[in-house]
């Protein structure tokens, strides 16, 4: 059953992702193309593999790289539909050094072509997760965000969340689009449904730390609030405090002090000073003492928002990494994304 839903979430995710003109720019009439498709219909895969391997090698030397493209892409394409893993794997690895060697941006259709492959590789080829980084990082180098295209990003932080593999889908989420918000938010939730109940704020610590150390607390709190109002909808015997003023609209769940500290925490980024920061972490120092990995976030955040400096660790992707449970394959991007809610006022 799993399996089944997770070929229909691959399949939902293709449909949205890709172009509906793609289909035609793959199936670029190209006679030698034509003749190896035969060849794996007949299951002559091998034979097949090598020979498009061989041509698409000519083409390459001759710096014709979009006769390259279609050729890996259209090669790939009908050997992983043929069940044929390894050696469509291998295919689309050629093509991302094609990408790179062509110089070829992220585009629409170089985007598309992507997503398409990466949603036929089985989730058990080891190829996949190299493939993935590669094309994680070609875009990096040849687009215009450092940390890599938010929309791979984005869709490949959707396909690992429905395979749950969320250690992995995390990393990709954190540095998607905005869109990515509400599968983050879901995933951390769905997850934190299997552990105990008064752990709720280190599941929403997982997305709220990483975002702002990327400057994007527009995203932080986004997440932060979609996860909370899950919380309150699935526990309706949960206490719940509304304090609304005239720039602050806030819920507070007194059973849950470390929640309410990175509701306040976002809050005061926007407007608080040295003062309200080291306040806060006065006044939640004793709930602070039961997640002592949250020390180094707090302390970034503290230099990055309120000009408190300490001493810098090798990296401040690092302890991103340690937060998230691994070092991500790229040092994220920092966005500076402005949030959304209202100005800091005092809450409890």
């Amino acid at each position: 059953m799993a399996s089944k839903n997770v070929e229909k979430t691959r399949a939902r995710l293709e449909k949205r992702f890709v172009p509906a003109c793609l289909p035609d720019v793959l199936s670029t009439p190209v006679p030698f193309c034509t003749k190896r498709a035969h060849r794996i219909e007949e299951g002559a895969y091998y034979e097949a593999h090598q020979q498009l391997r061989v041509v698409s090698q000519r083409y390459i030397k001759a710096r014709n790289y979009s006769a390259a493209v279609d050729i890996l892409c259209s090669g790939a394409e009908a050997l992983l539909k043929a069940g044929q893993n390894s050696s469509g794997c291998d295919l689309c690895l050629m093509l991302v050094g094609v990408y790179k060697a062509g110089n070829i941006a992220p585009s629409a259709t170089s985007r598309a072509r992507l997503i398409q492959l990466i949603s036929l590789i089985s989730p058990e080829e080891p190829s996949r997760k190299r493939f993935i980084n590669e094309v994680i990082t070609w875009s990096s180098k040849h687009g215009e965000y450092p940390a890599g295209d938010p929309e791979l990003h984005h869709f490949i932080g959707n396909l690992l969340a429905q395979e749950d593999d969320t250690y992995e889908a995390e990393k990709h989420l954190v540095v998607g689009t905005k869109e990515s918000v509400e599968t983050f938010a879901d995933m951390l939730y769905e997850w934190y449904t299997e552990d105990e109940p008064n752990t709720a704020p280190m599941y929403a610590a997982r997305a709220v730390f990483p975002y702002m150390l990327i400057g994007n607390l527009r995203d932080a709190t986004r997440l932060l609030t979609t996860f909370t109002r899950k919380l309150i909808e699935n526990n309706p015997s949960l206490t719940v405090q509304e304090v609304q003023t005239a720039s602050v609209d806030a819920k507070v769940i007194p059973s849950m002090p470390l929640l309410n500290l990175l509701n306040l925490l976002l809050l005061a980024c926007q407007t608080g000073g040295q003062d309200m920061f080291r306040t806060l972490k006065s006044h939640y120092s004793n709930s602070l003492k039961e997640v002592p990995h949250w020390n180094e976030a707090l302390e970034q955040v503290g230099e990055t928002y309120f000009g408190i400096q300490v001493r810098r660790p090798a990296s401040i992707f690092d302890m991103m990494g340690s937060m998230l449970g691994g070092a991500p394959n790229a040092a994220p991007q920092s966005r500076q994304i402005a949030p959304e809610q209202q100005p800091f006022a005092d809450l409890d």
